[in-house]
């Protein structure tokens, strides 16, 4: 006889399969993997324990169990995640949003609470979480977003408008497409910052299903940084701010490259790294 197959056995079965596998979370994985497949919350999920699951269900959520158990993304999976208590469309075309990026919007929030922020730029947008958030929670700023692939602004122009804000997009190569326009207040980027070598050190769902490009730099891993100073400086007004996430390995590097810069203080992430650095251009 056919098992009839509940939310609570598929739960368990799925928690031991991936424990049995090194997936970390595995509790947390498999609800969320079935919330997905049901088109439900996790609420529901403890509210419904003995609800059959179908078999065309069954399949769905097999077929997600086997992406997961080699490595593949979670966010890949289900197409969404989380970012500054807000949910983001996400493919292979784009970087999967960081906790420890939500430093940066928040250090970027607590700065626009003095009022002259009113013009703010996200440079390598990605999936637009960064210039989505802001724009949420900055509903008097005017947010511009720039990325240079064209995959990547399909999913960042979606992602705004889910969440109803306006953004103006641009595609090209890092500030070159605002470079004739007005006055940027400030300017956040978390560009690709890992060198060949830190790549191969990263867990395999990071080296082999997130895109290269939004990962990678060449050298010592800060050259895209080093061709954006100089634009940045440009196109901020005097007194503008520049928020850049960079690896706490970069930092005596880093502080090197921004010499030109009048004001400079390291933040440190969730984890106590030191993760951003926050520069003021000269008056």
């Amino acid at each position: 006889m056919q098992k009839n197959w509940r939310i609570k056995d598929l739960l368990e079965w799925t928690t031991r399969y991936f424990l049995d596998r090194g997936v970390q979370e595995s509790r947390l994985e498999a609800e969320i993997l079935l919330a997905h497949v049901l088109e439900k919350n996790r609420v529901y999920l403890y509210a419904n324990y003995d609800e059959p699951v179908n078999q065309i269900e069954r399949d769905t959520y097999r077929a997600y169990i086997k992406r997961r158990s080699v490595g593949e993304p979670l966010a890949y999976i289900t197409g969404q995640r989380e970012f500054m208590s807000l949910s983001f469309r996400v493919s292979p075309d784009v970087l999967i949003p960081r906790p420890d990026t939500e430093v940066l919007v928040e250090t970027a929030l607590s700065l626009a609470q003095t009022g002259e922020i009113k013009r703010i730029c996200d440079v390598g947008t990605g999936s637009g979480a960064i210039a989505v958030s802001l724009a949420v929670y900055l509903r008097e700023s005017e947010v511009y977003a720039v990325d240079l692939s064209p995959r990547a602004l399909e999913i960042a122009r979606d992602n705004a408008r889910s969440h109803d804000v306006l953004i103006h997009f641009r595609e090209g190569d890092l500030l070159e497409p605002l470079m004739n326009e007005e006055k940027i207040d400030m300017i956040v980027a978390n560009l690709p910052y890992i060198t060949d070598d830190q790549l191969e050190e990263l867990d395999i769902g990071v080296k082999d299903y997130e895109p290269r490009m939004a990962l990678v730099a060449l050298g010592d891993g800060l050259d895209l940084y080093r061709r954006l100073l100089p634009q940045a400086y440009q196109l901020l007004r005097p007194g503008g701010y520049l928020l850049l996430e960079i690896d706490p390995r970069q930092i005596e590097s880093a502080k090197i490259m921004m010499q030109s810069f009048g004001e400079m203080e390291i933040i440190r992430d969730y984890a106590g790294r030191e993760r951003l650095i926050k520069a003021r251009r000269n008056y």
